[in-house]
């Protein structure tokens, strides 16, 4: 390596090393109010609870303990610059993940600092050979940074798309275990109960905090509405909205979920072979770029070959 760069590099690692040590002096760093009675305000509750109260086996929670305010304050700068954070909310609980924005946005500096340390990696890795330019090379790290954080956003929307797909699949069961249930004489919460304990998936879950809302005394209805907001989906939010109508106006109960159901599994049918129909176009791909080539050249190369033969 050139001893410039290296003197550069060196140098620039050493510099932020010390602005770091500088910062984090306690002479220099005036604490929030948040810093100063967060820890009085743990067992009431708070937006900086998680920073207390912290599961040790995840990594997340490791570095959110190690590197708290840096974090915090990459995010809240992230926050600014992006924006968003109703959008992130509404996903974040369509996902069925348990966080706040602040932490959402504490994962995205975290998937692009990995980013760019991957980044600096691979630079350090040209630079050692001679190959590649500095400034090159830091625009690269800034690259990853960025995709690092733009990735996970996509890979939330990702998340939202997975559970969503096992909600539509759990769906038409678990109406028509509610539709069994109401005709063999529960009432609507029982039922809910019943097959809340019974199933096991994502939208059990969602009953069980229905069940949890109606026990802390909020009307089954309106907690059956929440359900559908929540959600976002449109089969989920119209069987909650189908539930609601019936309790209200006293329609035949097990009749609505089992048309519900069978409505369901109509829907799904029909989108299974609306994949199907889009699925034949990418079947083509290997067809016509891969076996197709391959047999005209099996068919016309041992030609191709005898013609050269007789020719020469």
């Amino acid at each position: 390596m050139n001893p410039t760069v290296l003197g550069a590099l060196l140098g620039g690692v050493f510099g932020a090393s010390l602005l770091l040590v500088v910062r984090r002096l306690p002479f220099l760093r005036k604490p929030s109010v948040d810093d100063r009675i967060g820890p009085y305000l743990r067992d009431i509750g708070g937006s900086d609870v998680f920073l207390g109260v912290v599961d040790s086996a995840s990594p997340f929670y490791a570095f959110v303990r190690l590197f708290g305010p840096t974090l915090r304050a990459g995010a809240a700068r992230l926050e600014r610059i992006l924006g968003g954070a109703v959008s992130i909310r509404r996903r974040l609980a369509r996902a069925g993940i348990d966080r706040t924005v602040e932490e959402f946005r504490i994962e995205q500096v975290l998937w692009g600092a990995a980013g760019f340390g991957v980044g600096l990696l691979f630079a350090l890795i040209l630079l050692s050979f001679g190959l590649g330019n500095p400034v090159g090379l830091l625009a690269l790290c800034g690259l990853l940074a960025v995709l690092g954080v733009l990735s996970r956003d996509t890979y939330l929307t990702a998340q939202v798309g997975r559970r969503e797909r096992r909600l539509l699949l759990e769906l038409p069961t678990v109406a028509e275990l509610l539709a069994l249930s109401v005709a063999a004489g529960e009432g609507p919460a029982a039922a809910l109960d019943r097959v809340a304990r019974s199933c096991r998936g994502e939208l059990s879950e969602e009953l069980k905090r229905v069940l949890a809302e109606t026990r802390a005394g909020e009307p089954l209805v309106r907690a059956l509405d929440a359900l559908a907001d929540r959600t976002g989906l449109v089969a989920l939010s119209r069987f909650a909205d189908g539930l609601a109508v019936a309790l209200e106006r006293g329609t035949p109960l097990a009749d609505v979920l089992r048309a519900q159901a069978g409505d369901i599994r109509e829907a799904n049918r029909r989108e299974l072979i609306e994949s199907g129909a889009r699925k034949e176009v990418s079947m083509m791909i290997p067809v016509v770029f891969l076996v197709l080539p391959v047999t005209i050249v099996f068919a016309f190369y041992p030609g191709a070959v005898g013609i050269r033969l007789i020719a020469g």
